[in-house]
C-alpha cells in the first residue's frame, strides 16, 4: 500500500506519534532552535514532527513526494508552513536554510552519500542536520513489505563518512527512542551535524 493510500488514516497510530514525540524532544535537546529560523523538513509526511518543531521556529518548509501526505498535513498543520511535493535530491530551492530535520526518510533514500552531500549544498553557514532514523536491523521493521525501502537501518560509522565527506562537522549519534512491535524492539537514533564553512 503506497503512503498516498495511507495517508488518511497515518496519524491515528499511537506508535507514530510517540516517535515523532521523542524526535521532536531529542531534535529540540540536540541542536538549538530559535523563532528567526527556517527549517527544512525532509520526508514531513502528515507533519507529525513539523507540528512538534515549529512552535520553537519562524518557518518550516515541509518536503515530500506524496501528496496524500501533504493533504493531511496542510490540513493539521498551521503557522508559518510551507509544503513541497518534490524529491529531495531533485529539490533545488532559492534560498539555504538554517537545519535540516527528519523522521524515518534517510531508509526511503537509495543514495545516502549523495544525499548527505546535497543537504550541505541547502545549508546556510552554521546551519545543522537533525535526522532521526533506524538503527540497523534484520529486515523486519516493516511490516507491510519492504519496497521502496533501500536500508536496514544505519550505524554510527556510516553516518558519519557520509557527513564527513559532504563537508560537515562535528557529529552525534544517540539511540532517542525504542519502537516496540510484537517481535522486536527497534532503536531510533538521532544523528546531528554541523555545516561550518
Amino acid at each position: 500500500m503506497s503512503f498516498d493510500e495511507r495517508a488518511k488514516t497515518w496519524d491515528s497510530s499511537d506508535r507514530r506519534q510517540a516517535l515523532a514525540e521523542a524526535v521532536a524532544n531529542a531534535i529540540k535537546s540536540s541542536v538549538t532552535l530559535n523563532s528567526s529560523m527556517h527549517l527544512l523538513d525532509i520526508g514531513a509526511g502528515t507533519g507529525l514532527l513539523t507540528r512538534r518543531v515549529l512552535p520553537y521556529v519562524d518557518k518550516i518548509t515541509a518536503l515530500d513526494t506524496s501528496a496524500g501526505m501533504l493533504e493531511e498535513l496542510e490540513k493539521k498543520v498551521e503557522g508559518n508552513v510551507e509544503i513541497c511535493q518534490t524529491d529531495i535530491i531533485k529539490y533545488e530551492p532559492s534560498e539555504k536554510f538554517d537545519g535540516i530535520i527528519s523522521s524515518m526518510t534517510l531508509h526511503h533514500i537509495e543514495d545516502t552519500e549523495g544525499l548527505f552531500k546535497h543537504l550541505y549544498k541547502l545549508l546556510k553557514p552554521g546551519g545543522f542536520i537533525a535526522l532521526a532514523d533506524l538503527a540497523p536491523e534484520d529486515g523486519t521493521f516493516h511490516s507491510n513489505g519492504n519496497e521502496g525501502v533501500f536500508h536496514f537501518g544505519f550505524d554510527e560509522e556510516s553516518l558519519k563518512n557520509y557527513a564527513n565527506i559532504a563537508g560537515f562537522k562535528n557529529f552525534s549519534y544517540k539511540i532517542v527512542h525504542k519502537v516496540e512491535k510484537p517481535n522486536k524492539i527497534y532503536e531510533i537514533f538521532l544523528f546531528s551535524s554541523i555545516k561550518y564553512k
